[in-house]
C-alpha cells in the first residue's frame, strides 16, 4: 500500500505522513519505487528470479502527466499483490504509434529486464503487441498485463491516429496538420 492509502486507513492526514517520512519517524518500514513510497518491507526477487522486474508506464502527451503518477501506483501495487518485486519504474510521455521511444527500446533490448509490467496493453503498443510478447517469449522473458481486457477504442479514433502518424512522417507535423484541416474542412463543406 502506498503512504497516502496507509495515512487514509490510519485516520492522519497525508501531509503529517509524509513529514514523518522525510523526517524518518514514522512506525512503519517504508520505501520508494520512482516517486511512491511504499509502506511495509519490499517484495524482493528470489535468487532463483534474480533478473529485474519493470513498471512501465506511458501516457500521449505531456498535459496527461499527473496521470502518470496515478498508472505507476495502480501498477505497482497490483505487481506487489502478486508478489512481485518491482526493481524499476520506467515512465514515458509519447504516442504509442511511434516507434522510436527511447526509454521503451531499452526495456526491449535490456537482457537483464525478465518481466515488463503494464496496466492495458495499449500502454505497450498500440498495434503489434502480440509481436512484441511473442519475441519476448522467446527469449524467456514475459510481458504482464494488469487489465487484460481490450479497450474499446474507438475505431475513427484508430484510423486518425494512424493518418496522422503516416502524414507526420511524410510530410512533417505542421504540414500533417495543415493537411488534416484541409480534409475536414473539405469534409464538412460536401456535407452541407
Amino acid at each position: 500500500m502506498n503512504l497516502k492509502e496507509w495515512a487514509a486507513a490510519t485516520g492522519i492526514s497525508y501531509a503529517t505522513a509524509r513529514r514523518r517520512y522525510e523526517s524518518g519517524t514514522l512506525p512503519i518500514p517504508t520505501y520508494r519505487i520512482g516517486r511512491l513510497i511504499m509502506v511495509g518491507d519490499p517484495v524482493t526477487a528470489t535468487a532463483a528470479e534474480a533478473r529485474q522486474t519493470v513498471v512501465y508506464a506511458r501516457v500521449s502527451s505531456a498535459d496527461q502527466k499527473a496521470d502518470l503518477d496515478r498508472q505507476v501506483a495502480r501498477v505497482t501495487v497490483w505487481a506487489t499483490g502478486q508478489k512481485l518485486g518491482v526493481d524499476r519504474v520506467v515512465t514515458e510521455v509519447g504516442s504509442a504509434l511511434n516507434g522510436h521511444r527511447k526509454k521503451f527500446l531499452g526495456l526491449l533490448r535490456d537482457p537483464a529486464v525478465s518481466t515488463i509490467v503494464v496496466e492495458h496493453r495499449d500502454r505497450f503498443a498500440r498495434f503489434g503487441a502480440e509481436y512484441v510478447e511473442a519475441a519476448l517469449a522467446a527469449q524467456g522473458r514475459r510481458l504482464l498485463v494488469v487489465d487484460p481486457a481490450e479497450v474499446d477504442d474507438d475505431l475513427v479514433r484508430d484510423v486518425t491516429e494512424i493518418l496522422t502518424s503516416l502524414c507526420a512522417r511524410l510530410y512533417g507535423r505542421r504540414a500533417a496538420a495543415n493537411r488534416a484541416r484541409r480534409a475536414v474542412e473539405a469534409a464538412t463543406e460536401a456535407s452541407v
